[in-house]
């Protein structure tokens, strides 16, 4: 074994468990976490004799990946209010149908259940903003001229409302919510 590798060993033992600790206390997705770690680890394989700091550099080179991630992924917007089929709401597009029979039926009734208790925990600022765009269907410039609040504020508004609520319900209902 040569001393880079036995130097790069050396690290990786000591480091590993910390440096896991911290991904995975940030990343959520387990697997997305280790992709991290092992974007990390080569790094430091291909940087190895100009660091000094070992420790700090993992930490930093581990939180500049994280970073990069969150920045790559597109969140995907809701579909416009009056995008649902037959002049329906997205929302009521998108809920099983009642008629489908009792499952879809009590299905129904619990996916409502959570998104108004979602619903409510958001502050009145932006649960009012999303109710008004995704459930009433008005658009951000009759918002905008009703409310004599500016467009950007609305849309802020809402932006910070869909993550809190996509946060909330796939804490609950998992990959089912995108």
């Amino acid at each position: 074994m040569t001393a880079n590798a036995s130097r790069l060993t050396e690290i990786v033992q000591r480091e590993r468990a910390r440096l896991g600790q911290f991904v995975r206390g940030q990343v959520r997705d387990a697997a997305e976490a280790e992709d991290i770690l092992q974007d990390v680890w080569l790094e430091l394989y291909a940087a190895t004799d100009a660091i000094e700091q070992v420790g700090a550099w993992l930490f930093r080179v581990a939180k500049n990946r994280i970073v990069d991630r969150l920045r790559k992924k597109q969140e995907e917007p809701l579909p416009d209010a009056d995008a649902g089929d037959e002049g329906r709401s997205w929302l009521e597009a998108n809920l099983p149908d009642p008629a489908a029979g009792p499952d879809a039926a009590y299905a129904r009734s619990v996916l409502l259940g959570s998104i108004e208790a979602a619903l409510q925990t958001l502050p009145p600022a932006q649960r009012e903003v999303f109710v008004a765009h995704e459930i009433e269907g008005l658009s951000f410039a009759a918002m905008a001229a009703q409310w004599r609040v500016p467009q950007n504020t609305l849309l802020a508004r809402k932006r910070y409302a869909v993550l809190a609520l996509r946060a909330r319900l796939q804490a609950e209902y998992g990959d089912l919510i995108v």
